[in-house]
């Protein structure tokens, strides 16, 4: 099972990015679905998640300004980010609980490599 990351990039403050992730391989089905980031010396941290059923969860700092979606159709989940401000930058993580076809009746989670996100103030 792979997740494949993309959509990040530089933009000025206010703007917006659109992450998307993509899971592929051998995969039965998927649970959540989320993002996570970490900027320069500091943790990883949630940012956003979303389950099957389509329930969400953001955190503080970004609740209002970034909206978490999926395409189960598509293994694929997304990020929309807008009102981005310089303390948005940070690698962005996707992250997917998966039930494997190797694993039956399992849930794995598995990462994305990241993408990278800069808002310049």
């Amino acid at each position: 099972v792979q997740l494949q990351a993309s959509g990040g990039g530089l933009v000025q403050a206010g703007g917006s990015l659109r992450l998307s992730c993509v899971a592929s391989g051998r995969i039965m089905r998927i649970f959540d679905m989320g993002w996570y980031r970490q900027a320069p010396g500091k943790q990883r941290e949630l940012v956003a998640t979303i389950s099957s059923g389509g329930s969400t969860n953001y955190a503080d700092s970004v609740k209002g300004r970034f909206t978490i979606s999926r395409d189960s159709g598509k293994n694929t989940v997304y990020l929309q980010m807008n009102s981005l401000e310089p303390e948005d930058t940070a690698v962005y993580y996707c992250n997917a609980e998966v039930e494997p076809m190797a694993s039956p009746f399992r849930s794995v989670g598995y990462w994305g490599k990241g993408t990278q996100v800069t808002v310049s103030s």
